[in-house]
């Protein structure tokens, strides 16, 4: 076995083949388990302290992303990373500004029944991210094996983990437990794959979701569902395995890849009647079994379109995959098209479809009508589908920015929409939604937190695209105008905000923000000098980066 540069502990000795070894045996119930067995891991005796390597880690999270890249790839990571920046190639600017990106992989894991999750990272990473994940509605624990820079570089960070899956491992409790590697475990080569695959019936999946190799939590939710589809996928190959809980569809079925409205599926399943197929699992999928179904499909249609590496998994499978989603009256119809010749339906059925659900469509985009100039952004992925149907409700929108990178199956979308004249912003910066608030002046600016603040300190109503606008249909009959409704409230807003404005003037902004007790006093002077002394530091210290 070679050993990782940075990580010189006896990982080769802790692997173990022989069942016999193999002790899971846990007293506990699961919540217990899931607490206290992951914490300990630091129990075990240590092995002997290497000194000197105990005085090398300079990789903790005041490392730059650069700094940490590297030292991964040195540790030998640099394969994975390899990929990820193939799956998930950044933009010009390097990568959207967005939560850690190991949030989208935890609420996958968490969401799952049977389901065991522990994190590898940083104390405040673990904390922020289990925060977070509490706040979005998690309801168990999330594991977590502590280290320290010794543990870290001599290698017992690995043994921990390992006594803490082997503890966890409990098949009365959980089909699965993940693993996750942060930032710094990453960095430091910490060998997740060199995991048992499995302990007593319960799999095994480790992971590596660093926030300089993955960069957004949406795209770090292809990166489990995809370990978890290439696991389930190697099961069925080996021989028979669960079938969904209601059985196997009668009908050859159609899954639908990325998360959405639990209403959305619903609708899509009716749409598909007609042409003798049906809605499989929604992946990330609920359970390990769903997974089995996923894969035991006609075709996989991408509603969220960069899923990369799921996508890679059904292409092994031998599975096809169809772009865009059935949204408003083009969208619906096209993807009906490819659907049906996806799966080689006879034209009847088709036009059949399409005769049944795209008059009502159409229909009930009149009847709930967005006149109003909008502009769009977020990170979820779904960006370009909502800016269809704002347009088709007759909104007009000349921006949509997205977190997710352009992938040939966003294409059907970004064609339809340029064809409109919107201009479409993949791996767009905040300062690219900024910009564009800046220069179209929306009547309602759809966005991430941060655009909604800028856009109502200029007095311009907004809506929080995660919470407002996601949490809604979005496809078919019941997609069409579901939108309407909250979109022209906030318009009517407007005259509240111009009243707002008017009274307030620009009191609270700039120098003046926050609350004082004394008139706020502009001080350019002070502001001037400190830049001339930030620029003649930044000259000399790129002199001295040229000696």
């Amino acid at each position: 076995m070679n050993v990782m540069p940075r990580y010189s502990g006896p990982i080769g000795e802790s692997i173990v083949s022989d069942p016999a070894e193999v002790d899971v045996a846990t007293e506990a119930d699961g919540a217990a388990a899931s607490t206290d067995s992951t914490k300990a891991a630091t129990d075990s005796a240590a092995p002997a302290i290497n000194a000197a390597a105990t005085k090398a880690d300079g990789l903790g999270c005041h490392a730059g992303a650069a700094e940490m890249k590297a030292a991964a790839e040195s540790a030998g990571k640099s394969e994975i990373l390899e990929r990820y920046a193939q799956d998930y190639p950044k933009g010009p600017h390097d990568q959207p500004q967005s939560m850690c990106p190991a949030f989208g992989s935890l609420r996958v894991g968490l969401r799952m029944r049977r389901t065991a999750t522990i994190l590898s990272g940083s104390a405040c990473c673990v904390y922020g991210l289990t925060f977070t994940s509490h706040f979005y509605g998690a309801r168990r624990t999330v594991g977590y094996v502590p280290f320290n820079s010794e543990t870290l570089v001599t290698g017992k960070l690995f043994e921990d983990i390992r006594e803490a899956v082997f503890k966890l491992a409990d098949p009365e409790h959980y089909d699965t437990i993940i693993i996750t590697n942060l930032c710094v475990p990453t960095a430091s080569g910490v060998p997740l794959d060199l995991l048992p695959n499995e302990i007593n019936g319960v799999r095994i999946i480790g992971i590596d979701v660093p926030g300089f190799g993955v960069p957004t939590h949406a795209e770090a939710k292809d990166v489990l569902s995809a370990a978890m589809l290439e696991y389930a996928r190697k099961e069925a190959e080996q021989g028979p395995v669960q079938a969904p809980r209601g059985g196997r569809s009668e009908r050859p079925t159609v899954t639908l890849l990325g998360e959405m409205f639990p209403a959305d599926p619903v609708g899509i399943n009716m749409m598909l009647e007609p042409l003798g197929l049906a809605a499989g699992p929604v992946v990330p999928t609920r359970e390990w079994r769903e997974l089995y179904a996923a894969l035991d499909c006609q075709v996989v249609a991408a509603i969220h379109p960069f899923y990369t590496a799921c996508i890679r998994q059904f292409d092994l499978a031998g599975r096809k995959t169809v772009g865009s989603a059935p949204v408003g009256h083009d969208g619906t119809e096209a993807w009906l098209e490819a659907i049906g010749a996806a799966c080689n339906v006879e034209r009847a059925k088709i036009d059949a479809a399409k005769n049944r659900f795209l008059p009502a469509i159409k229909a009930a985009l009149a009847a709930k009508p967005i006149d109003a100039r909008i502009t769009v952004s977020g990170y979820e992925g779904s960006e370009l589908l909502v800016a269809r149907l704002l347009i088709e409700s007759g909104a007009r929108v000349p921006y949509v920015g997205t977190a997710a990178p352009r992938t040939q199956w966003s294409e059907p979308d970004r064609e339809w929409l340029e064809a409109k004249g919107v201009r479409v912003q993949y791996r767009a910066s905040l300062q690219h939604d900024y910009a564009a608030i800046d220069e179209f002046k929306p009547d309602l600016a759809i966005g991430t937190t941060p655009v909604v603040q800028k856009a109502k300190t200029m007095a311009i109503p907004a809506l929080y695209f995660t919470n407002l606008i996601s949490a809604r249909p979005l496809f078919g009959v019941a997609g069409a105008g579901s939108l309407a409704q909250v979109v022209n409230a906030a318009l009517a807003n407007q005259a509240r905000f111009d009243e707002m404005k008017e009274f307030f003037g620009e009191v609270g902004q700039g120098y003046a923000a926050g609350v004082w007790e004394d008139t706020p006093k502009d001080n350019p002077a002070f502001r001037e000098k400190y830049r001339k002394q930030i620029e003649a530091a930044a000259k000399k210290r790129k002199a001295e980066e040229m000696i």
